[in-house]
């Protein structure tokens, strides 16, 4: 299993984030400009939530509130499930399942050092299967080209 460190290698650790003053329409703005699904809510240097699609829909869409005239901080989830950059792919995937969270920032000695979406963990996940089965089938290839009595 890879760890969480190893993903944002890959990945990258950057960080898109907002103030929870921001208005929900220039964190949408940001997300589709960056294409990603979700936005760190900071104060300085201090996460205070985070605010996801999921938080867009269920509480401006469902509600008939408009995006242009809510603040980031009204609709951002204020509990926000983290990660260790130690911790493995599969230990976030069971994070994100437990919580039906999407998105898991990483933090290491209280400063955020990326985040890491459903996505990344799976695309990882995947590898590592293929990675698995190409090595078994190399094994069983070899096997029968070389018995061993």
């Amino acid at each position: 299993m890879s760890s969480i460190r190893q993903l944002l290698q890959l990945k990258g650790d950057f960080i898109w984030c907002v103030t929870p003053e921001a208005t929900v329409y220039d964190a949408l703005r940001l997300m589709a400009e960056k294409d990603i699904g979700a936005v760190l809510v900071m104060v300085d240097d201090l996460m205070v939530g985070i605010m996801s699609e999921r938080d867009y829909a269920r509480k401006i869409v469902l509600l008939g509130k408009t995006s242009r005239d809510t603040r980031v901080g009204e609709i951002m989830t204020e509990k926000v499930i983290t990660i260790h950059p130690s911790q493995t792919s599969q230990e976030a995937v069971t994070l994100m399942t437990k919580n039906h969270i999407r998105h898991l920032p990483v933090v290491e000695e209280e400063h955020i050092i990326g985040i890491i979406s459903v996505m990344d963990v799976m695309r990882d996940i995947i590898y590592e299967q293929r990675e698995k089965i190409k090595s078994l089938s190399e094994k069983v290839s070899g096997n029968k080209l070389h018995p061993q009595f």
